[in-house]
């Protein structure tokens, strides 16, 4: 039984649904990454540049269904994170059962696309600017414990610099707790 469906969004067009409640670092679904986009093998007819995801090493994918419908919000119940090989979307907190799944496009990104933001969020920044560097001091300290591990090492200057800050400024690096991953064993 899949844990998540498509349905209409009150975010933007699709968007992707909690079929079960799932707990805080509970994988909602495996990212299926096989479709790769290169120079030799390039967007077909019908594929959406902004179906698609730039990982490490400048690896582009198109994202498949369920994950392309994924919408972005600024306060996100969700995030990406690779677990032996396989990119997962991951709950950050509670997901109720009919609940949309969403995660912050800003996240494991440097880019500079911008796009107007509808996700309703308390946290709304109204733009959403696909740079995780662009995000406010605050903000990139709440994100930096659900980062990849790939987009940490390619930006370990400026992550070094937010560390440093954060130290110098005598903040914690994490506003919550940072999401075990989650295990059937322990999270029942």
């Amino acid at each position: 039984m899949s844990k998540v469906y498509v349905n209409r969004s009150r975010i933007h067009g699709l968007g992707v649904f909690a079929a079960v409640t799932l707990k805080p670092g509970e994988p909602v679904l495996a990212i299926d990454d096989s479709r790769l986009v290169t120079p030799t093998n390039p967007l077909r007819p019908g594929e959406e540049e902004m179906h698609c995801d730039y990982l490490a090493d400048c690896i582009v994918v198109l994202m498949q269904e369920p994950e392309r419908y994924i919408n972005h919000s600024c306060d996100p119940n969700s995030f990406v994170r690779s677990l032996h090989g396989i990119r997962y979307v991951l709950a950050r907190k509670t997901i109720y059962i009919g609940e949309e799944i969403t995660y912050d496009y800003s996240m494991n990104s440097c880019s500079d696309f911008v796009w107007h933001c509808d996700c309703g969020s308390a946290r709304c920044r109204f733009t959403i600017t696909a740079d995780f560097f662009q995000l406010s001091y605050l903000q990139q300290l709440e994100y930096l414990p659900l980062l990849e591990t790939w987009f940490i090492e390619e930006n370990k200057l400026e992550i070094d610099r937010l560390l440093t800050r954060a130290l110098g400024d005598d903040v914690r690096p994490a506003t919550h707790e940072p999401i075990a991953p989650y295990s059937e064993s322990t999270n029942r």
